[in-house]
């Protein structure tokens, strides 16, 4: 591949901008002149002037994403209880609402940016061999931005929890949270013990799909791995099915949407945004959180918490910010000039992660000249689209192609029986190639010199990605702090593929995802895999392990699924940090309740666990100050 090959393409991008921006703008314009559902003015959060901000709260929630507007809502049904919620980002924009938006705001303002060290061992398509990891910043955190797919985890995932030391966090004492949170909309589970009704979080199917979702249910019946009752939230996890998706009316169903919007305006709730908490302030001698330190617009603020502190910051911030509260490993805070307060070795550590391969690109023949089966962004984001989405039509902007058909498959390294696979599949609508590099590419960062070289060649094809997820994976990675600045991102290192049996477990996953192209209804479409991939790696045998493998190291992709940094443990356990009540170990009044606290990350996608998680968490807080009531929802 030349450098002018390269020019080429970069300059392409350029000349695409300015009509995809249009008519996002268009769309724009549209739903706020007409979709009132969308903009929701009565019920969008208002922040409090900031000098109305109270000298002292009874709690104070730090971060306001998936687990601390649970957080936020729950704990404020006490009208006794004073409540803040700090949140360093702003309310969720219009477009956010729309399902297949979802990518246009990675590496965007409301996007951390974060991005994990660079290794030859993986992402070596991506910029700087660097996998970016996007982190919603935004009330409504990664439910904000994600992809929305309603996946709770196995069974065994919570009865190991409980087995490793962690009394409560069995399956069957969780489920009752699962059902709680839970609206489920979805037909035929009306009467279902798995599943909950009248919850903040509703549950519909994607209301928009292409022709391929069939042609993959087919493609999966040719193997027998259809899943029996299409519900990998019910009484079994393993085979194929569409997922479901926190939606609701077709459109998100965020965090915000479904616990904040409903309960700020309680006069014992106040919510801060885009106030950047700096660290949590310690008592040293009686060993207490006593408050927090926040910026909001370029002013310091202190603001006491006089009963506790909730961290609910996410698997990167709340480590972070433990650290820079005195609170971690007394090996990275003394070079730092940090006051070490307490020594909790486990903080930053156990970082867990859902590595998948995104490079297993198919082309195929519609075998109808003109017709699209898969979706071909440019001919779909127009101005009669636009119009469909702004008249309340079902149109492409309800859809989200990233995954129409979700697999949970055990390979040769897991037992079948157990019900506990180790591999999760997407079956994706387009490839790479579909939106001509401008959100996918981006997205991924991977480098222009690589798309030129491996996908450029099968723009605007008919072409689809199968996927493959690591589900439970023995490598471990850690949070590097390098700084006492709140604002330096620490370092990540994630470690993926450090144990050589995930590998292993990868490329096996592969090989089934390809056996799904070889049915006989994906060889009527000719489903070929991009050959052009293969240029990453010349020298191994096509098809090969080695093959398998080289794709993966190349195109590795975080599915947005950190856990683990402030891992939930026994007081037997060194490397934990809070207590099977949530709660920081040394540390009086101090608890984290989010992703960093799972002691090990569940099977499937972890926004519907963070939020049981927090539902849980909630009524521990309220159980142990003895005021738990079951008023409020149900």
């Amino acid at each position: 591949m030349t450098a002018i090959d390269t020019l080429v393409t970069m300059w392409r991008f350029l000349f695409t901008i300015a009509p995809s921006a249009y008519m996002l703008l268009q769309l724009n314009i549209g739903i706020m002149e007409r979709r009132p559902d969308i903009v929701d003015e009565a019920h969008r959060v208002r922040t409090i002037h900031i000098e109305q901000l109270r000298d002292s709260y009874d709690f104070v929630v730090v971060g306001g994403g998936s687990a601390g507007c649970v957080l936020a809502a729950r704990l404020s049904e006490n009208p006794q209880w004073s409540v803040l919620l700090l949140e360093a980002g702003g309310d969720e924009p219009v477009l956010m609402d729309l399902p297949q938006m979802y990518p246009v705001f990675q590496r965007s303002p409301w996007d951390w940016k974060y991005s994990v060290e660079p290794s030859n061992r993986y992402c070596l398509a991506m910029e700087d061999q660097r996998c970016f990891w996007p982190r919603g910043k935004v009330l409504g955190g990664c439910s904000s931005i994600n992809a929305m797919m309603y996946i709770r985890g196995n069974r065994r995932d919570y009865d190991h929890w409980a087995a490793l030391g962690n009394p409560g966090w069995h399956y069957d004492n969780v489920l009752h949270y699962f059902r709680k949170l839970e609206d489920m909309r979805v037909p035929g589970y009306e009467r279902s013990p798995y599943h909950g009704h009248g919850g903040p979080i509703s549950v519909e199917n994607y209301r928009f799909a292409s022709p391929l979702r069939d042609i993959y249910m087919e493609a999966a019946r040719a193997l027998d791995v259809v899943h029996p009752d299409g519900d990998f939230n019910g009484r079994t996890q393993t085979g194929f099915a569409p997922p479901h998706g926190t939606l609701r009316e077709g459109l998100r169903c965020s965090a915000n949407k479904g616990y904040i919007r409903r309960s700020w305006q309680r006069p014992n709730l106040d919510i801060v945004l885009k106030a950047f908490v700096e660290r949590v302030l310690i008592d040293a001698r009686s060993r207490r959180a006593v408050g927090v330190a926040f910026e909001y617009g370029l002013v310091k603020y202190k603001v006491r918490a006089t009963r506790e502190v909730v961290l609910a910051a996410g698997a990167l911030a709340s480590p972070q910010l433990l650290m820079l509260s005195g609170v971690g490993p007394r090996e990275q805070l003394q070079p730092l000039g940090i006051e070490v307060l307490q020594h909790l070795p486990g903080v930053g550590g156990n970082l867990q992660d859902h590595i998948s391969t995104s490079g297993a690109h198919y082309t195929f023949d519609s075998g109808t000249p003109g017709k699209h089966l898969s979706f071909i962004v440019p001919e779909l984001l127009n101005i009669e689209s636009v119009e469909a989405f702004v008249r309340g039509t079902d149109s492409f902007f309800y859809a989200s192609p990233v995954s129409e058909v979700m697999g949970f498959v055990s390979t040769k390294y897991q037992d079948p029986a157990l019900d506990w696979p180790d591999v999760q599949i997407f079956l994706g609508s387009y490839g790479y190639g579909a939106d001509g590099g401008m959100v996918g590419r981006r997205g991924a960062a991977i480098t222009l010199e690589n798309y030129a070289d491996s996908f450029e060649p099968m723009l605007y094809r008919d072409s689809f990605v199968v996927a493959p997820l690591l589900m439970r994976p023995r490598s471990r990675g850690y949070l590097q702090l390098i700084s006492s600045d709140p604002r330096t991102h620490p370092l990540i290192h994630a470690n993926y593929y450090d144990h050589p049996l995930d590998m292993a477990v990868m490329v096996e996953g592969l090989k089934f995802a390809h056996r799904l192209t070889l049915t006989p209804v994906m060889q009527r479409l000719n489903a070929t895999l991009n050959i052009y991939e293969w240029r990453n790696c010349p020298e191994v045998e096509y098809l090969s392990d080695a093959f398998w493998e080289c794709l993966a190291r190349f195109y590795s992709q975080t599915i947005y699924h950190p856990v683990g940094t402030c891992k939930m443990a026994p007081n037997s356990d060194p490397s934990g940090v809070v207590d099977p009540r949530l709660r920081v170990r040394g540390i009086r009044n101090l608890r984290v309740i989010d992703a960093s606290i799972m002691p090990t990350i569940p099977t499937g996608n972890t926004n519907a666990p963070v939020l049981m998680v927090a539902e849980r968490g909630a009524d521990i807080i309220k159980e142990d100050w003895r005021h738990f009531s079951d008023g409020g929802w149900h």
